[in-house]
């Protein structure tokens, strides 16, 4: 079984809208981070996350350093974050100073389990950054009860979770801030970019203050206190003005293309599906799946079996505590859920461009390496 062509992790979908928008920018001569497209921007994707205010930044990554930097969050401080999350969530504890305490994942949803939070609080705790793990929510539920007990701010990180709900809540909506990447394989794109949505609005002043050089509003090149370059462009803005235009489609598309590979890779002795809990509205930034000890093969054997057949993948996350940077005490730690997870866990294709008999192949071609 073969396929002509190479299917690849993800493709962003753009079209003549994104190409409209865009020249529209470069004919107004606003590229850098004036003009209309960055309020416009902002406002449609904190409405979208059923937010009141929207600071959009370059990257995703500087918008968790900035949430913690307007929250106060610096040296002698702790944040608790998922050992098994890309490694942007904890090196942003580290651009502050502070110290980044990891937490086990959850089997029933992959993600931060609220029990090992509330091992892991201490007095010195200030935060909780909540990943929303492959565009599944955490659970947010659990999460705000032991922080409203504890005292302790929230930090969403939503980077792979555009639109997906707790229950009835967006995610980025529950927490004290909400943060989202607009990377070229998220689910909708500004080549790069991020934002911080929030109900806060003299939070959301403070990081748009912070984010332009913390310069004075009343006094030209006056920099009252320590600031950042971290402003989006409004190219950027424009590209992502015209994807939020598609923005429900493509979460549509995304829940479509999970139910296929669902649906045809159920029951395959060994192959565990990424779960979505009851309370849950995943949007499957990532399709993945577990390859267990009985399916005969490991997951990286099956990476490489699928790459020659024309298929992309990606394994999980290596978990954070693992990295060399962090103290051999942090290293030894032991996260046994999160291990297995990043040892057995793939990403397959998940592109909203791949068709439904593209989503059926890459199926049939996992069934049949794990059935001879």
């Amino acid at each position: 079984m073969s396929k002509s062509k190479f299917i690849p992790i993800s493709e962003p979908s753009m079209d003549h809208t994104e190409l409209e928008y865009v020249t529209d920018c470069m004919k107004s001569g606003w590229v850098s981070s004036l003009g209309k497209y960055i309020p416009e921007f902002e406002e449609k994707f904190a409405h979208f996350s059923d937010c009141k205010y929207g600071v959009s930044v370059f990257n995703g990554t500087v918008s968790l350093h900035l949430a913690l930097v307007a929250l106060g969050i610096g040296s002698g401080d702790e944040v608790i974050v998922p050992t098994l999350t890309f490694v942007a969530t904890a090196n942003s504890v580290l651009y502050t100073r502070a110290t980044p305490v990891f937490v086990d994942s959850e089997t029933e949803t992959w993600n931060m389990d609220p029990k090992d939070i509330e091992r892991k609080i201490t007095s010195k705790t200030k935060a909780i950054i909540a990943v929303h793990l492959y565009g599944h929510p955490a659970n947010m539920g659990e999460i705000m009860k032991l922080a409203k007990k504890h005292k302790l701010f929230v930090i969403e990180d939503a980077a792979e979770a555009h639109g997906a709900k707790y229950k009835n809540n967006k995610v980025g909506s529950m927490g004290d801030v909400g943060c989202f990447s607009f990377y070229g394989n998220k689910i909708i794109t500004t080549g790069e970019g991020g934002i911080i949505v929030s109900n806060n609005k003299k939070l959301s002043e403070k990081m748009r203050f912070l984010k332009d050089h913390a310069m004075s509003k009343t006094i030209k090149y006056f920099h009252p206190s320590l600031g950042y370059n971290y402003r989006m462009t409004n190219i950027q803005a424009a590209l992502g003005v015209a994807q939020m235009k598609k923005i429900d489609k493509f979460i549509k598309r995304k829940r479509e293309i999970a139910l296929i590979y669902s649906e045809h890779l159920k029951n395959v002795p060994g192959l565990e599906l990424q779960p979505q809990a009851k309370w849950a509205h995943a949007v499957y930034w990532m399709y993945s799946i577990l390859i267990k000890p009985e399916c005969g093969v490991t997951r990286d054997e099956l990476a490489t079996l699928i790459k020659k057949r024309g298929i992309d993948s990606r394994p999980f996350f290596i978990p954070n505590n693992k990295m060399p940077y962090f103290s051999k005490n942090v290293q030894k730690q032991k996260f046994p859920v999160a291990e297995m997870l990043s040892v057995q866990g793939m990403n397959l294709p998940s592109s909203v461009l791949l068709s439904n008999e593209d989503v059926i192949f890459i199926a049939k071609n996992i069934k049949d390496i794990l059935n001879k």
